[in-house]
């Protein structure tokens, strides 16, 4: 019964945004001809029952059982739809909260012709400018996933560590992070991107986590794309909040178990080492770099699977340290306070929130007052923290002024 009234409550919200919105509609296109005033009108509410028909479909049905596709598209669709009518509807009340102020003045002046029943038209500039609003936020969506959700960026980072051992003075790092190989809708855009990173011919891979959305089975069909991913001295990854399987619903812990087997059987049809909880040691002319690398660790309501200091032990021979940690609020939380060692983080997660300003020096995104550290290179004392902004997307299957990043990491010493 609950969830009976959380869905009509959500569709009659719908339904009275769109009869708000469809006044300025009405207005827009009242002098237009028969048939383009129909087709606009009619047009309209398309959306909407698309929109009201897909919350049906997710609430009483079981949205896994239809494509990622399907499931993203039609929730996506419906958030930027309405997020886009309420840019109208501030336009609108505006409009008649001006109307109202006339009608009470005309109410109270002492003219005949301002009785209650002289009507206050409704501004065709402003009804005008409503659609427009709305429009605008709109077609900046739809921008985002056609032009911005594979507009792959690579970012170049030269690092110098005091205590980088000569052999690996120069080394160059490829960092890819957060692919959710569930939401990709262009698999050629897709493979450009992996192709863009093998270009820059790093010396050694990380993937920070994030490989799928809910299900190891998403990454089925790109194994044959990303497992191109390929660097000499290895490619290491980790995982991330969204592999455990714990955002969708299971029949029995033991399939969500098989699940996440699944996931970690990928990463090795994918040639990449998986480190959980635990560290590699590359060696080059008798020097040592410590790659460390634990499970998805997030303050406050992330998942908590990460062991730092099990992962950490036995790292003392190797005097420059790298840890792959998914969540960058980690590196306050658990691996400043008690590493002081670790003289490099990265990590992913963010998104930089798909959307954003970089122009320059200058970044800003609504990600900075959720996250302290949100997108790019931060630095307490001699250690580093390198979030990156994710190869992939979810949710929103786009992106807009925050494009999908390639880091490359150029260690040097002092």
């Amino acid at each position: 019964m609950n969830r009976i009234m959380a869905v009509f409550i959500f569709i009659l919200v719908f339904f009275l945004i769109d009869i708000y919105v469809f006044q300025a509609v009405i207005n827009v296109s009242k002098t237009w001809s028969p048939l383009w005033k129909q087709v606009f009108r009619y047009g309209y509410w398309i959306p909407t029952a698309i929109s009201i028909l897909g919350l049906i479909w997710w609430s009483f049905s079981d949205p896994y059982r239809g494509t990622d596709y399907l499931r993203i598209y039609i929730l996506a669709g419906s958030a930027i739809l309405y997020i886009s009518k309420i840019f109208a509807v501030l336009f609108l009340f505006v409009d008649d909260l001006q109307r109202g102020v006339r009608w009470v003045a005309k109410y109270f002046s002492k003219s005949p012709s301002n009785l209650p029943g002289s009507a206050i038209t409704r501004s065709e500039f402003l009804s005008q400018a409503a659609l427009v609003a709305s429009a605008v936020p709109l077609g900046l969506s739809v921008y985002g996933v056609i032009s911005g959700a594979h507009d792959y960026r690579v970012k170049r980072i030269t690092l110098t560590l005091p205590n980088l051992p000569k052999s690996f003075d120069g080394i160059k790092i490829g960092q890819v992070s957060d692919i959710h190989s569930g939401s990709f809708w262009n698999k050629t855009a897709v493979k450009g991107g992996v192709e863009m990173m093998m270009k820059e011919k790093p010396d050694l891979l990380f993937f920070t986590g994030d490989l799928v959305n809910n299900e190891s089975a998403e990454v089925k069909d790109y194994i044959p794309i990303f497992e191109k991913l390929k660097a000499p001295l290895g490619v290491f990854s980790i995982t991330g909040n969204h592999d455990y399987g714990d955002y969708r619903a299971w029949q029995t812990q033991e399939a969500k178990r098989k699940n996440f087997s699944d996931l970690i059987s990928a990463h090795k049809l994918l040639g990449y080492d998986l480190l959980m909880n635990e560290h590699r040691m590359i060696e080059q002319n008798g020097d040592k770099l410590a790659i460390i690398g634990i499970e998805n660790w997030g303050a406050g309501r992330f998942s908590k699977y990460g062991k730092l200091d099990e992962a950490y032990a036995n790292t003392d021979e190797a005097v420059t340290k790298i840890l792959l940690s998914h969540d960058p609020t980690s590196w306050d939380a658990i691996v400043r306070p008690n590493h002081k060692d670790i003289d490099l983080t990265l990590s992913g997660h963010t998104h930089g929130f798909q959307f954003g300003v970089e122009i320059g020096g200058f970044q800003w995104s609504p990600c900075q007052y959720v996250y302290k550290q949100w997108a790019g290179l931060y630095q307490e004392g001699e250690q580093y923290l390198y979030v990156n902004r994710g190869f992939g997307y979810l949710g929103y299957p786009g992106r807009i002024g925050m494009p999908p990043e390639l880091t490359i990491i150029e260690l040097k010493r002092s």
